[in-house]
């Protein structure tokens, strides 16, 4: 191995394995997706691998795999995104603003 071993190494319960399974198989998934659930089922199958080997085998980065791998083993075990940081969109289609034309 190119490094230490992995500081967090997840147990992943055997639902979100089952999902996960059943997710790379699909056809219709967001590829991110498919990638993490990829991740969880490589971890599972060899728990001491390196960051970046596994996400070279994934195509993710060492810094993903290790946010990941936090992530599943603080107990959070999904793989969708959270909420990100910055300005949020102020698009209101329900009402109209100040000084907006009502005409087409």
């Amino acid at each position: 191995m190119s490094g230490p071993l992995p500081l967090f190494c997840p147990t992943f319960p055997t639902d979100f394995l089952d999902q996960a399974r059943s997710r790379v198989r699909r056809r219709t998934l967001p590829y991110q997706v498919v990638q993490r659930c990829q991740l969880a089922l490589l971890l599972d199958r060899e728990p001491d691998l390196d960051n970046e080997q596994a996400g070279q085998r994934v195509g993710l980065s060492g810094r993903q795999v290790r946010r990941w791998r936090q992530r599943w083993a603080a107990g959070d075990f999904s793989v969708a995104d959270q909420p990100g940081r910055g300005r949020k969109p102020l698009f209101s289609p329900s009402g109209s603003r100040r000084g907006q034309s009502h005409r087409l």
